[in-house]
This record gives C-alpha cells, structure tokens and sequence, in this order.
C-alpha cells in the first residue's frame, strides 16, 4: 500500500491531441528511418504525452488493469493467508500449532520472490518494453495460480512450489505497471491521483481477495485458486487491447544485429541477477525453514554458508561489471540506515497480520470469513491512509524523515496493542485499534522512503532506489514470518498455543527481543491455555 509524490508542471499544456496511431507512427519512423534525419528532434518539453491521444473510456480501462497489479498481489497474499488451516488440513496437517511454520511457507514464499525478482524485472521492463513485461506477468501470475488449485490432487510441496513461483507473477507485474504510469502521464495533479489510487487499491484487494477466496472455500478452497487464475487472464487480455504500445526509449535492441546473447547478459547483468537472485533466496529459505528444522540443523547451517558465500560473489561481480544491477557505490549509510528501518517495520506488518489472524481463528475460533469481516477497516483505513499521506507530502509539504518517523510509530503501536490484547477482549478494542492504525505504517514508510533515497542518490540512480525499496518491502515480510516461527518454536509447548507465547512472538519482532527472552515460569495462572481444536 503506496502513495507517490509528484511535481505539478504545465509540461504538455496546450498542446492539441492527436490519435496515439499517428505518434507512435511517428516515433518508429524517426527511429527507423533515414529521411527523417533533416528534421528536428522533439525534445521532452516540446512532446505530446501519450495520455493525451487516449479516449475517456481507454484511459480508464488502462488505469483499471494497471492497478489491478497491486489489487491481484494483495489479493493472493490475503486468500491464501485465512485460508492456511483450511488449505493445511487438506493435506493431512492438524490444527496444533506446531504445523504453523510449515504453513508460514505458503505466505513466506509467495512474498519472497515478489521482493527478490522486483529487483530485477524494472531491468528487464527498460530493455523490453513494460507492457510486455506487465502482460508476462499477468501470464505468469494466471498460470501458478491455477496450479496452486491443482496441487489439491497432489501433495503439500507442489502448493508450496506454485506459491513460490506465483510471486514472480507480481514481482512482474508491479514495477513495469508503475513504469506505464511514469511514461504515459507528464507530471501533475493527474498523475498524483492516479498514483493515490494504485496505493489505495492495495487494502481493498487484501480484503476482497481474503472475503471471495473464503466465500468459495465453502465449496472448495482450491477455487480461491482457479478463480484468481481465471480474473488475471481476463485482466491481462484486457491489457493487452487496452495499453498503448509504448515508443522503445531504449536503443540496445533497436536492432537485430545488437540482439547477441552477449549485449543482453551485459545490460541485464546476468552475472549479477543470477547471484542476487540465488542468495537471497536460500538466506531466506534457511531463515523461514530453521523454524521447522532447527538452527543447528546441518540443513540450515549449510544453506546460510552456501548463500552468504553466493552473496560476497555477488557484492565482487557488482564491483565489477560495466552495468551493474545494484551500483553498490551509490548506497551510502545513510541510505542503509533508512532501509533497514524500512525492512524493520515491513517484517513488524508481516508478523502482525500473520499472528493476528491465528489468534483470530485458533484462540477465539472464528471462520474464515468471520475473520476477514475483522479485517475489514483494513482497507477503510488503507484507503484514508493513502489519500492523507498524499496529502501530507503534496500541499502540506511534510518532510520525508518525519513522514518516516510517524510509519515507524504506525508499526510499533499496532503491533504492540496484537501482542498485549486479552484472550477474551471485545473485538472493538485493541483488535479494531490495530487494524485502523496499522495502514497508516503501511502507506507512509512506502513514500517516504522512496522519497529519501531518491533525494540521496544521483540522477542516474534513480531507478534503482525505487526498486531497493519495493525489494526491501516485501523480503522483509518474508524474514520476518521467518524469526516469528523460530520464537514460536522457542516459546511454546507442544500441544499448547498459548496466549503469552505468541505476545512474546510478535513482541520479539517488534524490537522488545527482551521480552520474549524475560523469565517465565514460576508464575502460576500468568496465562490462559487455548488448545488448538476446530472441533464442535
């Protein structure tokens, strides 16, 4: 959930729409023809942006598809999130919070290869074409969606695959659909709009994805699934009548003779995407699996050696490449501060929701749909969020490090009224409280960081501040279901969910390691046993 600030500029004003046939003609030809070598060059200020050659209808259909990126990928985090019992008790698992970090891996992996292929998928948009790649996406994203409902004929590992392998759908999706959005609007109140509501459409897909995939898994949970497949392939069909084919900014493939394996390894830096890619994802796969297998498991130990090692060639192959995926030089400390403050409070969202929906369904016994009713000032509050920082950062004028601040504070006190709220409180209390402050987290630190990087780095590096921080976002949600299974694991029994235990868990996350690890026993009637039975 994201909001963006935008200049305002007349950029574009007065200028007479044509139709988008007659410009982007336009534009081949110059690109591909000699005899247009005698005229002039239209410079960027002198240009008519696409937007204008658009009618009313198309436009708004554009937009639709474009912010259905974000809806789909919160919707697919969300179903499958109040589904996890469900879809684990169809493969032989119980109810007992002992299987909790084995289900973790059907969240956990779905956000970790969103936030580790986003690095790279805004590179391969650039050489591409975004439009491409945003239908790509949509393909991809149909595809393992659909498997993940077929995974029902067959076991617990090829759900957990097609989750894993869904994320890259998104991964796909996002940048390249915000891309669209920057090229085909100049900067104004318009686009800041537009921008406003790609943000709010995040909280809204959460909870309608978790309310439809919840309605179908009354018949069959595996529909969740299919039914997502069938709307991304609808949605993607749509886009590809709908988005106007973008003029190719981008000259290393403007011809067939620059097309060698060669130039594409080195602009896409290969070397480096492949490294990247690979380390992050066993840090995070032994991060996520020691809950399940233990820290002193040689599993573990040996993946944690394997990806650091994949990690420091990586770091040496940036150093040296001629066009490198992270220019690691432009990261300064300043810069890692703000990112690790932005992975904290992301890692907090993630436990928050994950543990906030358990206590929901295995401590006060609620349905799936009873639980998604719970959550629904999510998107109420995610939707007021987006449109206020909006406002915060446009006419108000609010400095980015404050904004920063007021989302750190976001995170801290939502997840602080989940870990302290009693077993038989009203839900109107600190439940409804975290769910109408937690958004506010959400939709500032997104901004806000954004903004602080892009202040901090050159021009050139532009690009790659955006994606460090939609990479951070999302990985750190993954790492942090990680650490909150391995305190689970630490701090409770083995047939008990207890109350306390999971306060410990999220408190532990939410930088009060010293709680979790505070003395516990000798304090008779301290906490209140909840076994973990769905049984009548």
């Amino acid at each position: 959930m994201s909001s963006e600030r935008t200049v305002s500029d007349d950029m574009g004003a007065g200028v007479q729409p044509r139709p988008l046939r007659d410009e982007t003609a336009s534009l081949r030809h110059e690109q591909n023809s000699a005899e247009v070598e005698a005229e002039p060059e239209q410079s960027l200020t002198d240009s008519k942006w696409i937007a204008d050659g658009i009618t009313a209808p198309r436009e708004v259909l554009m937009v639709f598809v474009i912010c259905m990126s974000q809806f789909c990928t919160q919707a697919a985090f969300a179903e499958t999130l109040v589904l996890l019992h469900t879809i684990g008790a169809s493969f032989g698992f119980s109810t007992s919070g002992s299987n909790t970090g084995q289900l973790a891996w059907l969240v956990a992996g779905f956000a970790l290869t969103v936030g580790t292929f986003v690095l790279i998928s805004g590179r391969l948009g650039d050489l591409f074409g975004y439009k491409r790649m945003l239908l790509i996406g949509y393909a991809w994203f149909a595809v393992w969606s659909v498997v993940g409902g077929l995974s029902v004929f067959s076991n617990y590992v090829l759900i957990v695959f097609a989750r894993v392998l869904q994320g890259i759908g998104p991964a796909l999706c996002l940048p390249n659909a915000l891309a669209i959005l920057g090229a085909v609007y100049p900067p104004g109140p318009k686009k800041a709009l537009i921008f406003a509501f790609f943000g709010a459409t995040a909280p809204v897909g959460a909870i309608a994805g978790a309310a439809v995939g919840s309605a179908l898994a009354i018949v069959w949970w595996p529909w969740a699934f299919w039914a997502l497949g069938i709307w991304l392939a609808v949605v993607g069909i749509l886009g590809f009548a709908v988005i106007p084919d973008l003029p190719q900014t981008n000259s290393v493939f403007s011809t067939k003779s620059s097309r060698s394996w060669h130039t594409m390894a080195q602009e896409l830096d290969l070397p480096g995407a492949v490294t990247g890619v690979v380390s992050l994802v066993l840090f995070n796969f032994a991060w996520n699996q020691a809950s399940i297998v233990g820290w002193a498991s040689a599993q573990t130990i040996a993946t944690l050696i394997l990806a650091v090692l994949i990690f420091v060639l990586f770091v040496y192959i940036e150093l040296k490449a001629s066009k490198p995926l992270l220019p690691l030089h432009a990261i300064n400390g300043g810069m890692a501060f703000i990112l690790v403050a932005l992975g904290c409070g992301w890692a907090a969202f993630g436990i928050w929701i994950l543990y906030l929906v358990q206590i929901l369904q295995e401590i006060r016994h609620l349905s799936s749909l009873q639980t998604v009713a719970n959550l629904a000032p999510l998107a109420v509050s995610g939707f007021i969020a987006a449109i206020f920082t909006g406002i915060l950062l446009g006419p108000l004028r609010t400095k980015p490090p404050v904004l920063m601040i007021l989302a750190l504070a976001s995170f801290t006190v939502g997840i602080t009224l989940v870990a302290t709220v009693p077993p038989d409180q009203i839900y109107w209390g600190q439940i409804f409280v975290s769910t109408v402050i937690m958004p506010f987290g959400m939709d500032m630190s997104f901004p806000a960081a954004t903004l602080i990087l892009s202040d901090a780095v050159k021009k050139e590096h532009q690009g790659i501040a955006a994606s460090l921080v939609n990479t951070v976002v999302n990985y750190s949600i993954s790492l942090g279901v990680g650490f909150a299974g391995t305190v689970e694991v630490n701090t409770r029994s083995v047939h008990y969910v207890e109350l306390p235990d999971i306060r410990d868990n999220i408190l532990a996350n939410g930088l009060w390691e010293e709680r979790a690890a505070a003395p516990r026993h000798g304090r008779p009637n301290s906490r209140a046993q909840f076994t973990l039975s769905t049984d009548p």
